[in-house]
């Protein structure tokens, strides 16, 4: 276990130091806040004393010995003793009292996590493709590439006060695994006349108005990835927003001086870090070297298994990499939750049976180097411990975020409706059709897109609506979300629906698709070909509601039966 860094060290101290002066009365609470902010700790919905911690995967890699630690954290300190797999590589412990989090911080700062600008104005995430260094779509590995922005940029000055948080994704694939399109800077690897580059996006971002990064160079050669992604962010930092808040993102500087200035500017501005930038600022950029070869396992021979349920997962789980007799196995999350139990149990698997181990957005976790020879053997190991759930990366693996449970911005429990709905689906024979199955669905508590909601085929996003005297807690409904490189389509508001009547909605508009498909067409397709609004009037009676007397049920929100729906919105912390 490796110690702690002098800087981790100190800016745990000086939390600590922060917290006695609260209590005391001593310490100015919006101070206390900025600061816990920007080391990655929220603030819990009606708890002023309890918090979310958010602790980033290092471009989406873990150790076994992270996942333990992990473990022990969740189990000591969080309330629900749930590990939380977010779609930005990170995992967040939920209900944590304040005066456990520095112990969180030392742990998990010690197995290579940290919390460190995981909120505020500042870089929050560098996430990568999941499949990066095995997939045979890819020219090259882009994780080295990743590891060195990740590690340039944390706590580098530039990133410290930005007008708003800023998020960078790694791809090498032709699939679109990372979503770089909506990213502030998107980084796509490139080849041209044999030497490696990227193509670079920028300005992309989800929330209220959802934009589609634009291209900003067709070829930047690898040497120039850092000044380049340098030059972008330090003209954010001058000419960003910083006095309207909800025109702060990078997005809006692009739209506001059009692609064609952006990139002249950042040309110039690369000119000029190039020209100026100190040996130490720089550090002599130079492209990383190519990752060695995992460890490779040599676990148990145990190719096929007899136990039930073996061949749906095999169906849905596995990857196969580039490197031949090897796959990518894929641990459904169900909720993107997992418990200490189950951490732990996964760190002993992933040591007897994967290479590594790495976070998806998709809210599961990878494990990566499996022999083919053993994949029998690793399936009855998950069966053992509750891991082998089937269907990753299908329709029933639905994309939530925390939702009202613990979000102070939250009007809906995401998490509610993400239970109700897989278990609805998972009564539906029409499931069981390939082309249904490949249909994504992602869910948010609020407009603001956590969830990812704006590309998926079927989004949804927390709304209200009062009737009388009483809210009800409604999901607005979007179709025909998604991207790939260069382009995301966002979803089209097709109808709001009351949240118990969200599960039968759904059912219908896939009905639909299955009914009037056309021979091979995809769910994408025949929206592009009947509209997404000719949707509109199959669920224009599931918007009735019946009045309180009648119907109390609809005034309860998924996930919270027994309690009248009241949107309780607290101050936002997001932007902080």
């Amino acid at each position: 276990m490796a110690g702690l860094s002098v800087e981790a060290e100190a800016e745990i101290q000086y939390l600590e130091a922060m917290i006695a002066r609260l209590e005391a009365g001593e310490e100015d609470p919006e101070d206390f806040r900025v600061y816990r902010l920007k080391n990655g700790i929220y603030g819990i919905r009606g708890r002023p004393e309890h918090h979310m911690v958010r602790i980033k995967l290092p471009v989406g890699r873990v150790s076994p010995e992270a996942l333990r630690v992990l473990a022990e954290v969740a189990e000591r300190y969080a309330e629900n003793r749930l590990a939380h797999v977010t779609t930005r590589q990170a995992v967040q412990l939920h209900h944590v009292h304040r005066r456990d989090v520095p112990h969180v911080l030392r742990a998990v700062n010690r197995v290579g996590l940290t919390t460190r600008e995981a909120c505020g104005h500042s870089i929050r995430a560098i996430t990568c493709c999941p499949y990066a260094g095995v997939s045979a779509e890819e020219p090259f590995d882009v994780t080295p590439y990743a590891e060195a922005a990740y590690r340039y940029f944390l706590r580098h000055p530039v990133g410290q006060n930005l007008p708003r948080k800023f998020k960078i994704a790694f791809e090498g694939c032709a699939t679109d695994h990372a979503r770089t399109p909506i990213h502030d800077i998107g980084v796509v690897a490139a080849v041209e006349g044999g030497k490696r580059g990227f193509r670079l996006y920028v300005g992309g971002g989800l929330g209220a108005a959802p934009m589609s990064a634009e291209l900003l160079e067709p070829f930047t050669p690898e040497e120039d990835l850092l000044p380049t992604m340098l030059a972008i962010i330090r003209l954010f930092d001058r000419h960003g927003n910083r006095k309207v808040l909800t025109q702060a993102r990078l997005k809006f500087l692009v739209k506001k001086w059009g692609i064609a200035a952006f990139r002249e500017a950042v040309r110039e501005e690369r000119r000029i870090v190039k020209l100026t930038a100190s040996g130490e600022d720089l550090k002599a950029w130079q492209p990383p070297q190519d990752l060695p070869p995992p460890s490779l396992p040599s676990p148990p021979r145990k190719p096929f298994s007899f136990a039930p349920g073996f061949d749906a997962w095999r169906r849905t789980n596995l990857f196969r990499q580039k490197q031949e007799g090897y796959y990518t196995v894929a641990v459904r999350l169900p909720l993107g939750d997992i418990t200490p139990e189950g951490l732990r149990a996964l760190a002993d698997i992933a040591e007897t049976y994967a290479g590594e181990i790495r976070s998806a957005i998709s809210q599961n976790l990878l494990l990566r180097f499996v022999p083919e020879d053993a994949l029998g053997g690793l399936y009855e190991a998950l069966l053992r411990v509750g891991l082998a759930h089937p269907e990753a990366h299908t329709i029933l693996d639905i994309t939530r975020c925390p939702g009202a449970d613990t979000c102070n911005l939250a009007i809906t429990r995401s998490r509610g409706l993400a239970q109700a709905l897989e278990a609805h689906l998972h009564t539906l024979p029409l499931t069981h059709d390939p082309a249904v199955r490949s249909i994504s669905i992602k869910i948010s508590g609020c407009p603001n897109s956590c969830g990812q909601h704006h590309i998926a085929d079927i989004g949804l996003y927390g709304s209200s609506r009062k009737v009388g005297e009483n809210e009800v807690p409604h999901y607005t409904l979007l179709l025909g979300g998604r991207t790939r490189e260069g382009e995301a389509r966002f979803g089209q508001v097709v109808a709001r629906i009351p949240a118990r009547r969200t599960p039968e909605a759904v059912e219908r508009i896939l009905k639909r698709y299955q009914e009037e498909r056309e021979q091979g067409e995809s769910f994408q397709a025949y929206l592009d070909r009947v509209g997404a609004a000719s949707f509109k009037p199959l669920l224009e009676d599931l918007q009735t509601i019946p009045s309180y007397e009648e119907a109390p049920e609809y005034y309860q929100d998924l996930g919270a039966e027994g309690e009248t729906f009241r949107v309780q919105l607290g101050r936002g912390e997001c932007a902080v």
